[in-house]
């Protein structure tokens, strides 16, 4: 298959099919088997990064895959330490760091903000995350990691736990989802943190199973992988409605008495207390490997944004 990712921005998850995001894990696969051949396969290229809000693992994991290939970062993750301070706006400041850069990595907490940068640029835009909808290389890694580790999406029963209103990394898996054919979603929260009704209609009309419901213990003995999210305070509008909710959701070992064995337990992180840290070292703990995987997955999205062929 050609590269379907040479110089195309990354804005939405739905903006690939299944075949672009199988052709993208086939990349990751290569890599993990043979790091050593794409060591410096990106040298003297230089990934830019513009960080509008808070992040550690987005940040940290897109600098790791670029210095991983052999390429170079340069960027910001702290705004008031930059000429926004001084009055600068956001298009002048995404122009300037294209001039120093190969692609660039935007995280903004505004919907929309990373489409408006692919508009304003020539240079690649990679969407870091950006409102409450759309963070399409978390929502690769996901999949990459459920991928690898069961060896197929089709066919699984999957749990998504905690806010799936506001959770990005929620919105964004869920729309990449229907890529694939799973047997069932459970989509698990308090009614006032169930998904928006228009992703509720993306699924209903690209054929997925799924079902709204409160406890997570009704489903937990089906599930063959669980994704839990934290209840993000910073993304509720309304303090009060967060108060509502907060601590609603604490997955435990007694939690997991009735699970499969098989079952693994994703998560974007960071994680609170949804998730007890006993089950940290148990067989079910997938979460720190997810992260591992997702440094692979952004080496195979950036060699493929930046490399015409990749072998």
């Amino acid at each position: 298959m050609k590269n379907p990712f040479y110089m195309k921005d990354i804005i939405t998850i739905t903006d690939f099919g299944r075949a672009e995001l199988e052709y993208l894990f086939r990349v990751a696969d290569n890599i993990i088997e043979d790091p050593l051949r794409f060591s410096d396969i990106l040298k003297g290229k230089i990934l830019g990064y513009a960080f509008f809000e808070p992040s550690t693992r987005t940040k940290l994991s897109f600098e790791s895959a670029m210095k991983r290939l052999g390429g170079q970062t340069v960027g910001f993750s702290e705004p008031s330490k930059t000429s926004i301070k001084k009055g600068e706006s956001f298009k002048d400041t995404l122009k300037m760091l294209e001039v120093y850069s190969d692609v660039i990595v935007v995280r903004h907490p505004a919907d929309g903000a990373a489409k408006y940068a692919a508009e304003v640029c020539n240079k690649p835009i990679i969407n870091g995350g950006d409102g409450k909808f759309q963070h399409p290389t978390q929502t690769m890694l996901d999949l990459y990691t459920i991928y690898r580790e069961l060896g197929h999406i089709d066919g699984l029963v999957i749990g998504i736990l905690g806010d799936l209103k506001y959770a990005r990394t929620v919105n964004s898996l869920l729309l990449g989802l229907t890529n694939f054919k799973p047997k069932k979603l459970y989509l698990i929260s308090p009614p006032l943190l169930r998904p928006r009704e228009f992703i509720l209609d993306f699924l209903s009309s690209s054929n997925i199973s799924f079902e709204l419901i409160e406890r997570l213990g009704d489903v937990i003995s089906e599930l063959d992988v669980l994704y839990v999210v934290r209840i993000q305070k910073e993304r509720f509008p309304d303090i009060m409605e967060y108060n509502k909710v907060k601590g609603a959701y604490r997955v435990s070992m007694r939690t997991l008495m009735d699970a499969k064995d098989s079952l693994k337990i994703l998560h974007p992180l960071p994680k609170l207390d949804e998730i007890a840290p006993e089950i940290d070292n148990t067989k079910y703990a997938l979460y720190y490997k997810q992260a591992q995987y997702g440094v692979f997955v952004r080496m195979a999205l950036l060699l493929s944004i930046l490399l015409e062929e990749v072998q």
